[in-house]
């Protein structure tokens, strides 16, 4: 939830491990006024998509099929339609007329483009009040049950949400890993990508 203070200041709400109101984080209002552009976060998103296409695909063609290229019989006296090697496309077992190959999909946005996009995905789950800022979160040792517990207070259980840790916490990842529509990312790894892909980001 966002609260508008003076000086062109808002807040959005801190909440505890028991779902409670424990205080606020003040920013600049001027950061909901920022204008998000769809086609960017578009593009932002298809890049990611696409760089994780294996491309990894293969057809035979009809030069690569095995098998002799000698015509199977001659082409008049036999009283058959004429007919040529047994590897072409329009005989069963041959080549494909148009085979796919191993394709790169992958390509790349300009860095300053990547982390606007990143900004605007922000500013837009700020905007829908789809950020839960929670205080303090740490475990001795690995339990899925209390992360579940944790999605449940805050009221974004059975929601895909979105972890966002200062450091990589080892205990926290084994404890998020087991839990559906659940991932769990560093600030520093933090992308437009995981931004729209979930829908509440914790």
């Amino acid at each position: 939830m966002i609260f508008w203070l003076g000086d062109n200041m808002a807040s959005v709400e801190v909440k505890n491990v028991s779902g409670a109101a424990a205080g606020a984080v003040e920013f600049d209002s001027a950061l909901l006024e920022s204008k998000v552009t769809p086609r960017l976060l578009r593009d932002a998103y298809v890049m990611y998509e696409t760089s994780r296409r294996q491309g990894t695909v293969k057809i035979k063609t009809k030069g690569e099929i095995s098998g002799s290229k000698k015509k199977l019989f001659r082409q008049k006296g036999t009283g058959n339609a004429r007919m040529g090697q047994k590897r072409t496309p329009v005989r069963v077992g041959g080549g494909n007329a148009f085979g796919k190959k191993p394709k790169d999909w992958s390509f790349r946005m300009p860095k300053k483009a990547m982390r606007v996009a990143t900004r605007m995905a922000l500013v837009g789950k700020l905007k829908d009040g789809e950020i839960v800022v929670v205080d303090q979160f740490k475990q001795e040792k690995p339990k899925t049950k209390e992360v579940a517990l944790l999605l449940k207070k805050l009221s974004v259980a059975g929601k895909s949400c979105l972890f966002v840790v200062g450091d990589y916490d080892k205990t926290l990842w084994l404890s998020t890993r087991n839990i559906p529509r659940l991932s769990l990312t560093t600030a520093a790894w933090l992308n437009s990508y995981d931004l729209l892909k979930h829908r509440v980001v914790v």
